[in-house]
């Protein structure tokens, strides 16, 4: 499972036609439901891997169907499952864009060391690094240039600028 970036979570089927409505948690919506691209399923250990036929966008949720499931019940056992991309289907980014599976596991320090990247949330105007501390509270930091200082990947280490109020 290492091998493969979570996209989002299937929340239900939509329709009688095989579409699944997916709550979404990435940035390239476009080239993961393009016609043709191959996502990954899994309720579990098991990844099946199933091909776009179509997409669109309806309430805040991708609607989308793969080739071969053509109607409800074909889909139906996929509810709850969450989607995936295989990591060989990333593109390179830009500096200073990070897929959130980069982020995820790297060593926070301020003014000392902070705790450890658990999740990244996409919080509408940023994105927050939820920081597991040791013996304490959970906390969010935005993902943002005022805070963020640096951010090493080969070391897994990120740099914030620890204002007061901030952590504690």
């Amino acid at each position: 499972m290492n091998d493969y970036l979570y996209v989002g979570k299937i929340a239900n089927t939509h329709g009688l036609k095989g579409e699944l409505k997916i709550k979404s948690d990435t940035d390239f919506k476009e080239e993961r439901y393009k016609t043709g691209s191959k996502l990954y399923l899994s309720s579990g250990d098991e990844m099946i891997e199933l091909e776009v036929a179509t997409h669109r966008v309806h309430k805040n949720y991708d609607l989308v169907k793969f080739k071969g499931l053509d109607n409800i019940n074909d889909v139906e056992q996929y509810k709850g499952c969450t989607v995936h991309v295989h990591e060989s289907q990333l593109d390179e980014l830009d500096d200073g864009d990070y897929y959130y599976n980069d982020l995820i596991g790297s060593a926070v320090y301020g003014n000392d060391y902070i705790g450890i990247v658990k999740d990244v949330l996409n919080h509408g105007a940023s994105d927050l690094l939820v920081i597991k501390r040791e013996s304490k509270k959970e906390v969010m930091i935005p993902f943002v240039e005022e805070f963020v200082e640096t951010v090493d990947l080969e070391k897994k280490e990120i740099k914030i600028n620890e204002i007061e109020g901030l952590i504690d």
